[in-house]
């Protein structure tokens, strides 16, 4: 089933974000279940991708068992069919849903870049450096740096992210819990990308939430290492000096960049066949990845 807006009467609805929805589960617990729903621009567009949710939810379930051993995350083990009534409710959390520790979340993200692209490749040409980090000269869009930085940035409720220097970070969450977070969050994308590599992807960035428990030990929480926080790239496609394709929704990013759209909403709609290709995308991620199908 294709999922929009999940209706899980059973629960109360804590949250509702760009793809996510959060519902209340014995007050120490959440459920999170991961919509079909596509942000571009900052914009909710009208169109869902089919299996977008479930490729998710499978993809960082799979990141979170193999990244476990880094750091502590937020699932519980808690099947979400077990917390939720009726067959239309567990129809709408079956595959695409989990159950998680309720944290206090880190007003911040962790960003660790290991290529030049995006923001960064921006940031670099207009600075030499990106978020404050000095860089090499000469550097080529795309470009693999000599070893991957953090970059963090604030959370926005809405519209951009701030970046922000790690100095800023250590301002808003504790100097201690900054360098931890700094420390997991580069060997988290250490050890990813050594592994996707091997499956023929590059891993460009990414970005991690952490929260803390009630030892004020940080834990990975939301999402982790999918096409929507990370920078995908296929290997064989890859070549510095140009940005290459990649796994998530580069597909309706180029398409809409076509319309005379101004990025506010309303969105419009999607033809047909760019949301098959860009749900072809997201599969083709999860199964060279995670060796997983979305049946």
């Amino acid at each position: 089933m294709v999922l929009f807006d999940s209706q899980i009467n059973s629960l109360t609805r804590i949250g509702r974000g760009k793809v996510r929805d959060i519902y209340a589960v014995d007050g120490d617990k959440m459920m999170i279940v991961v919509s079909d729903r596509l942000s571009a621009f900052d914009v909710v567009l009208p169109d869902p991708i089919p299996d977008k949710g479930r490729v998710l939810n499978e993809l960082a379930n799979f990141w979170f068992e193999k990244l476990g051993h880094v750091v502590p995350n937020h699932l519980t083990g808690i099947d979400p069919e077990s917390v939720v009534q009726g067959p239309a409710e567990k129809a709408q959390v079956r595959g695409r849903a989990v159950v998680v520790k309720k944290l206090k979340p880190l007003p911040v993200e962790a960003v660790v870049r290991g290529y030049l692209i995006g923001s960064g490749w921006k940031d670099y040409q207009a600075t030499g450096a990106v978020c404050g980090i000095q860089l090499p000269k000469g550097l080529r869009q795309a470009q693999q740096l000599p070893e991957p930085i953090f970059t963090p940035a604030t959370k926005a409720a809405s519209g951009h992210d701030e970046n922000i220097s790690f100095e800023r970070m250590c301002g808003i969450v504790g100097e201690d819990i900054g360098r931890d977070v700094k420390d997991v969050s580069i060997r988290l994308y250490r050890e990813a990308s050594e592994f996707a590599a091997t499956r023929g992807i590059l891993i460009a960035d990414t970005k991690f939430e952490f929260g803390l428990n009630d030892k004020n030990e940080i834990v990975l929480i939301d999402e982790v290492l999918t096409a929507d926080s990370s920078r995908f790239w296929p290997a064989d496609q890859y070549q510095a000096g140009m940005s290459p394709p990649s796994y998530d929704k580069q597909f309706v990013r180029d398409y809409l960049e076509t319309l005379d759209w101004d990025k506010t909403p309303p969105a419009p709609r999607l033809p047909a066949d760019v949301i098959a290709r860009t749900s072809a995308k997201y599969r083709e991620a999860l199964e060279k990845l995670a060796g997983r199908k979305i049946s």
